[in-house]
């Protein structure tokens, strides 16, 4: 069972064995200018992607759901899902990021006003500072809680669901409150809603998520089967993303400081993460020379392949490099922390004037 409220999943390939996750590496070579992180197979899952990669292809409509969960900081991690939906909405599709308030309210308890806040001063202020385009007609972003049609859909889709599968998927117990056991019947009405009428009706859709994330995968592509009769759904797709390590060695969280690289951060205070990052070095450096590094496990070599190394053919010099015992720790560690803080001095002026656009964007009124 997967907890995705708290869980962290290390262990990938057990993951596909056990839920039938699909590779995504068969897709790579069909896509037109995939991804760096589809190339890098950091993107390593997919359910039902062929729908897809045929709409991409054939210039067809599709839709892409992604949604924030208002309750706390952003770290680097996230930036991972900004990134699809920068590389989606230049592919053509129509973005909807739905803003969890409800679930943050029956998970977290955070109350709603807390939730539009946060989602305003942190959330939509990174994704415009990342590049994410908010002006485009083929983006939207709202509140769970605003989202009347989204509110009916959950109501009418839980006709369908008892808690006996709700327990079987999440693991609720008599204790759980009802609010949270309804929290997922509403992402599952997320999702599948850009496929009702006033939206344009039935598009393949895909959801990009961390693995952690597929029980909501799971028990929406069950329900969009039970409906097909009704609103003629798609089964939704969805992609799924490795975490990125923390500096510590662990899984990168917002909970955890120690382990984050937050986007709020200063550069000076991103580059010193940097450099206090676990690597894959040995002991001594003339064990190191002799036998080489392990980029394999170092948080450092990560941040690269993730997020700053733009150049394959860079990143496979420095692999190798680290391999062979021709670059050191220390040397590698001052090069990407200097990288990191070039990147903050940058975002952080990006925040800034995003903070003013920010502000106006859930003031709109939703297209559907």
């Amino acid at each position: 069972m997967i907890d995705p409220w708290g869980s962290a999943i290390v262990d990938y390939e057990k993951l596909i064995e056990q839920f039938g996750i699909k590779p995504f590496a068969d897709f790579v070579e069909e896509i037109d200018s995939p991804h760096l992180l589809m190339k890098r197979g950091i993107i390593f899952g997919q359910r039902d992607y062929g729908r897809i990669a045929k709409a991409i292809r054939e210039e067809k409509d599709f839709a892409v759901v992604s949604g924030m969960m208002p309750s706390g900081k952003m770290h680097i991690g996230h930036k991972m899902i900004v990134d699809q939906l920068k590389w989606y909405q230049e592919k053509g599709a129509d973005i909807y990021i739905p803003i969890a308030d409800m679930e943050a309210y029956s998970a977290r308890g955070i109350d709603f006003e807390t939730s539009r806040e946060l989602a305003i001063s942190e959330y939509i202020t990174n994704y415009i500072a990342l590049g994410l385009d908010f002006e485009k007609e083929n983006i939207q972003t709202y509140l769970q809680s605003k989202n009347q049609i989204v509110i009916d859909l959950a109501y009418i889709l839980s006709k369908k669901v008892n808690f006996n599968e709700m327990r079987a998927i999440y693991g609720f117990s008599g204790s759980t409150n009802f609010a949270h056991m309804y929290a997922p019947l509403i992402q599952v009405a997320d999702i599948l809603h850009p496929q009702m009428g006033e939206c344009g009706g039935p598009k393949p859709t895909v959801v990009p998520v961390g693995p952690d994330q597929d029980p909501h995968i799971r028990l929406t592509r069950d329900i969009a089967e039970r409906f097909k009769g009704q609103f003629k759904f798609i089964s939704p797709s969805s992609t799924y993303h490795r975490f990125i390590t923390g500096l510590t060695g662990d899984k990168m969280s917002s909970s955890k400081p120690k382990t984050a690289i937050f986007l709020s951060d200063s550069p000076k205070t991103a580059q010193k993460k940097v450099m206090s990052a676990k690597t894959g070095g040995r002991e001594s450096l003339d064990e190191q020379r002799e036998l080489g590094g392990v980029p394999e496990e170092c948080v450092v070599y990560e941040i690269l392949l993730y997020h700053l190394a733009d150049s394959d053919k860079e990143l496979s010099t420095l692999y190798h490099d680290c391999k062979s015992g021709n670059i050191m720790c220390g040397e590698c560690k001052k090069n990407v922390a200097s990288m990191m803080k070039n990147f903050f001095e940058e975002f952080e002026e990006k925040r800034k004037r995003a903070k003013g656009i920010a502000k106006t964007i859930l003031d709109r009124e939703p297209k559907c």
